[in-house]
């Protein structure tokens, strides 16, 4: 299967665009960020079931405003996969400094997905600014099913290349603290993904190690563990 990607690699930054990007359309008056000619309105932050909590190994929970306005099927695609529990214990698979962290990949290598079928693209006029939720696919624009992708920056060559349908509005922290690489040495997890309106509370967070001084001397640190 061909791995699922944000982006053909940084080079491809440079590089023209995968997609002919579609001209921009503006959204229908009185409909500020809907999607081209639909008359769905933006969906209300404080409605729970727009509301996506993913809560990570990096120590907290983050969340994430949907856009069933933007891309409904995207949407409800990962509404049903975080209602089976999909994402839960997945790792950040692929992780690039100063572009975004990938995951929802099974095997977690790039090239897995959930038993659905692929989706239809939702290219819409949402941008990819920093905490914009993405779909991930391959060269067919047809293909994202359950990979999905967060910015750490602003990388708007990729609109309407790629279906934005969320936005991290609260714990960007979180995302920030992700380990890097292709694949991360030590990768971060979704401990649990979550929608607001089934009231799941967050699962315990991993503490860190308290720091030692740094003048402590050698007869002050603790022995090591025992087998």
């Amino acid at each position: 299967m061909r791995r699922r990607i944000a982006l053909l690699g940084l080079a491809a930054l440079l590089a023209p665009p995968l997609l002919a990007a579609a001209p921009a359309e503006p959204p229908p008056p009185g409909t500020p960020g809907a999607r081209p000619g639909s008359s769905v309105p933006r969906p209300d932050p404080n409605d729970p079931e727009n509301i996506l909590y993913l809560d990570l190994s990096t120590g907290g929970r983050v969340t994430i405003l949907l856009r069933p306005d933007a891309a409904p099927a995207h949407v409800e695609r990962v509404k049903t996969l975080v209602r089976r529990g999909f994402y839960d214990g997945l790792v950040f698979h692929r992780v690039i400094e100063g572009f975004m962290a990938q995951t929802g990949d099974p095997k977690g290598t790039g090239e897995g997905g959930s038993e659905l079928p692929d989706l239809k693209a939702e290219f819409n006029n949402l941008p990819h600014m920093r905490g914009a939720v993405s779909m991930a696919r391959t060269e067919d624009r047809d293909s994202a099913n359950s990979q999905f992708f967060i910015t750490f920056q602003p990388v708007l060559r990729l609109d309407r290349q790629y279906t934005v349908f969320g936005r991290v509005i609260a714990g960007m922290e979180w995302v920030d603290a992700i380990p890097r690489g292709e694949p991360p040495a030590d990768p971060a997890r979704i401990l649990q993904a979550s929608i607001a309106a089934d009231g799941k509370p967050p699962p315990p967070f991993p503490r860190p190690a308290p720091a030692l001084p740094a003048d402590l001397p050698p007869s002050a640190l603790p022995p090591p563990p025992r087998p």
